[in-house]
């Protein structure tokens, strides 16, 4: 036992063995239980690599279902990547260009069969990370998006939703990547703040109005103005009522267009008249549509300007714009130009900024999913955690519109519709059609766009169990248990597949959906390649060991909408230097492996049996492990991981090592106590590692597989121990097993120890005092409580290390004490003798005055606007932590000083 558990637990050597261990055992496969937790893991790109906030997702899953399979529950975890339609087809684009090739040189099929070498090639990377983190996921279970099955799946959804009359084509305004040369999402749009200008442009009027020649209309894209088909006005602004239904000559084009009033206008905007480009903008489109206008679309699929315009064909936007404003100006008509900051919406691929554009696609009819969808969060059947995020996804389906599936790329679904060129038949089939079922021609081709990856990503819960092919697969696995995913795509993603599971299935996908934080840089900007502040989490586990990372990131999971990661990264070599609070989790780590070392060493002639409360420390301990085990199995079914993980570090690092292992270790020294005390060790060790397990799975398998059996592994009617081959599949400590332990008087008296023996090592601490100093104590409480102080007197003597003990309901404060209120007692430490009085005072006010001085500047400084603008965000962050770090020093300060009073 002992000799077996090397003197410090290395992590890196450690960890690959333990993974090992448990992918031999075949222990991440599911297994017979009562009961289920089926979990589907958020498919990654198959080309991606694990971020900070896969760390985190894939931490609480793997919490969520390592429990669940210690509670004897068929757990199911699937894995499963995403084929990422634009982010591998412009990776296989870019990989081509770099080989002198296009992909329009060797064709859609060639491409096809790129895109699949490159998957074959990078797909494996994000599964090998998850893997190493420690992640209990069935491996020999993976799906992929692109997969035979799934794409049936995907192929069944898209014909019956075409049949149902929940899919149509249509001519509309879509977000374009002129790059990408797709279409993008209203959802995947990503907009940025930018510098620009609001151009007033002057428009001759066909005929005078109140004596005016022209009007002004102001834009931030007078490049569009090439397709202006109407000029529109406030019903709300009466200055304008004269010009309504009048006209103006398009200058450059010579277009006579309209002047209408429509609800789209704010007065306030620029001169209250707005080009209307029905071609180019949503609003522009509404508008259009409300009032017949022409739609003319002046751009290509490149942004580029089309034939017809004379010497601005051919020009990219930017270049239009410039030329367009040229021509305004020399033909006098640009009346002036205003400063105005607005927001652009980009590609969240290329980064390409998106141009509103008229085209044919495909679209989904949300009316009909949107609202059996919005009934199944309201009635509780999905939960949001936290609790928030449910009013995000109520506004959002309340406010859906019709969803365009259709993508201009090759790598993807193809969208399984087919055309006759002969006598015009057109349907969706689940079969490839080659010859014309109404006509008999073979002149037959399939629609060349594919399907948004979003489209084949919410069949994700059930296409993954064997639907539509083998349905009987998901009985008892779904609704799955829990869906773990970030806020940015409560829309994209889990609306979706709420829809479509209720169409389909006629039933939710999960009954908890679970958002954790988004884990931005240590200033709180987003973590990005570019910036060079992202932090990988191979690094981190390179450094700190995955339980470390892994602790680390669930007690960042609180009910904060984002958190700051701890973490230093080298400006110049963008490389981690260090994160401070993931060191801080791996000496939780390396406490858990010392103590557990410690206890091992000591278990001589040990053999199984009950604990039993032979001490007033047995019975706190064995309570405190009964409310711990309900914490922590409660903080893993509410998914309140923050506050769980650090509660289980409170109680094991301070409950259990600090306290009961400290008071209990001379017991093992005497014969009568010794195999009793290791008894009572061993099950609260144990106990706690199946706990912690969950949330450091490396470390907590690492002892398990080192200690001898414990009453846990002992069957009560029979009184034989039979231990579980790892600790992924022993029994979990059931919080109504442990109940029995709750002692609340045992709690209340052995708290009351820890508040007198705390006052006496904090005063030996403050005063600098030696910690074999034997010191006068003197206890005041009420009556009660100086009653079970009594009946523990001689371990307080013990370890208070006391010279005299007085305690008592009405005991008066000693001369030259210090004193320490705590839970209604009051410590009074005698300190004449022991400390030179006036030396200490005089010491305590030239601190206190010290600290004051650099407050004060601290203050100033952090209230100057000049410093707070111009310094750089980690450097004031820095000042207002030793600011707070003073008052709170100066508060203790002047606290030791009423002592001298």
């Amino acid at each position: 036992m002992a000799e077996e558990m090397p003197k410090t637990y290395d992590p890196a050597v450690n960890e690959p063995a333990i993974l090992q261990k448990w992918l031999d055992g075949g222990y991440y496969r599911r297994r017979p239980g009562v009961g289920d937790c089926t979990v589907t893991i958020p498919p990654p790109n198959v080309t991606g690599k694990l971020h900070m906030g896969h760390a985190t997702d894939d931490s609480i899953q793997d919490a969520i279902v390592r429990m669940a399979r210690m509670r004897g529950k068929s757990t199911r975890w699937i894995l499963g990547t995403d084929h990422a339609g634009i982010a591998t087809q412009t990776k296989v684009d870019k990989k081509l260009k770099e080989e002198g090739i296009s992909r329009l040189e060797i064709g859609r099929d060639k491409f096809i069969d790129a895109c699949w070498d490159w998957t074959h090639e990078y797909g494996g990377i994000i599964q090998d990370q998850i893997k190493r983190m420690g992640c209990s996921i069935d491996f020999e279970d993976e799906h992929f998006t692109m997969d035979a099955d799934y794409a049936e799946a995907v192929r069944k959804v898209f014909c019956d939703w075409y049949h149902d009359g929940l899919i149509y084509r249509g001519k509309r305004i879509v977000n374009w990547c002129p790059s990408c040369t797709t279409a993008i999402s209203d959802d995947e749009a990503e907009y940025k703040q930018e510098d620009g200008h609001l151009w007033h442009l002057r428009y001759p009027l066909t005929e005078p109005v109140n004596g005016q020649d022209y009007i002004v209309v102001a834009t931030t894209r007078p490049e569009t103005m090439l397709g202006d088909t109407g000029i529109a006005v406030s019903p709300k602004d009466p200055e304008k009522e004269a010009f309504v239904g009048k006209t103006v000559i398009l200058p450059i084009v010579n277009r006579e267009i309209p002047i209408f009033s429509d609800w789209h206008v704010d007065a306030g905007f620029g001169s209250g008249f707005v080009k209307v480009t029905p071609a180019h903008d949503p609003n522009d489109y509404a508008m259009g549509q409300a009032h017949d206008l022409p739609q003319i679309n002046i751009f290509d699929e490149h942004a580029v300007v089309v034939e017809g315009y004379g010497e601005f064909s051919g020009m990219t936007r930017e270049q239009c714009r410039e030329a367009v404003l040229a021509w305004f100006e020399e033909h006098g008509l640009l009346d002036h130009v205003e400063d105005h900051d607005h927001s652009v919406m980009h590609c969240y691929r290329c980064d390409n900024t998106l141009e509103p554009w008229l085209s044919e696609q495909w679209f989904v009819a949300v009316d009909k999913l949107k609202e059996p969808a919005l009934k199944a969060v309201e009635d509780g059947r999905v939960t949001f955690h936290p609790a928030r995020w449910t009013q995000t996804y109520t506004t959002w389906m309340e406010n859906l519109k019709d969803w365009c599936i259709s993508r201009q790329l090759w790598w993807g679904h193809r969208i399984p519709v087919f055309y006759c060129e002969d006598c015009g038949w057109e349907d969706a089939c689940m079969e490839d059609v080659h010859v014309c079922p109404k006509c008999g021609s073979t002149h037959v081709h399939q629609d060349e766009n594919v399907l948004d990856t979003w489209f084949s990503s919410q069949l994700w819960t059930f296409a993954t169990q064997g639907w539509p092919q083998k349905p009987e697969l998901l009985e008892g696995h779904h609704p799955t248990t829990a869906l773990v995913t970030a806020r940015d795509i409560i829309a994209l993603w889990v609306a979706r597949m709420i829809m479509s599971s209720l169409y389909f299935l006629d039933e939710v996908p999960f009954h908890d959906v679970v958002i954790y934080p988004t884990i931005l840089a240590k200033d709180g900007s987003r973590m990005s390649k570019s910036k060079g502040n992202g932090v990988d989490p191979m690094d981190l586990i390179g450094m700190y060991g995955a339980d470390a990372m892994r602790f680390n990131l669930l007690t960042l999971c609180t009910t904060n909408q984002d958190v700051k990661f701890d973490a230093n990264i080298d400006k110049k070599t963008k490389q981690l230097v260090d994160s401070p609070r993931t060191d801080q989790a791996r000496s939780f780590v390396t406490k858990i492996w010392n103590a557990s070392r410690f206890l091992l060493m000591n278990m001589e002639g040990y053999t199984p049996g009950a604990p039993v409360a032979e001490t007033a420390a047995d019975a706190w301990m064995f309570s405190r492990l009964a409310k711990a085990s309900r914490s922590v199995t409660e903080g893993i079914e509410q998914y309140t991981f923050g506050e769980m993980a650090r509660g289980v570090q409170t109680f094991f690092w301070n409950e259990v090592c600090d306290w009961y292992i400290e008071i209990t270790k001379g017991r093992l020294n005497d014969e009568s106590t010794r195999l009793q005390a290791q008894r009572n060790l061993i099950f609260v060790l144990d106990a706690s590692l199946r706990l912690m397990h969950p949330l450091m799975p490396f470390v907590t398998e690492a002892i398990w597989d080192t200690m001898p059996a414990s009453w846990l592994d002992v069957d009560p009617a029979t009184g034989e121990a039979s231990r579980a081959d790892a600790l992924i599949v022993a029994a979990w400590p059931e919080p109504d097993a442990l109940a029995q332990y709750v002692d609340e008087d045992a709690e209340r008296s052995f708290e009351l120890l820890r508040t007198v023996v705390t006052a006496a090592r904090s005063t030996r601490a403050r005063y600098r005092l030696s910690p074999r100093e034997e010191l006068d104590l003197v206890v005041r409480a009420g009556a009660a409580d100086v009653e079970a102080l009594e009946g523990l007197r001689g371990t307080i003597e013990s370890l208070a290390r006391t010279s005299s003990l007085v305690m008592g309901a009405d005991v008066d404060k000693p001369a030259a004490s210090t004193a320490i209120v705590e839970g209604g007692v009051e410590v009074f430490i005698v300190l004449e003798g022991k400390v030179d009085l006036s030396a200490e005072k005089a010491r305590i006010e030239k601190e206190i005055a010290s600290s004051e001085k650099e407050l004060a500047g601290l203050k100033r400084m952090l209230a100057n606007e000049g410093f707070i603008s111009k310094a750089a965000p980690a450097v004031v962050e820095g000042k207002r932590a030793r600011a707070a770090e003073l008052a709170d020093a100066l508060e203790a300060l002047k606290g030791q000083l009423a002592d001298f009073s």
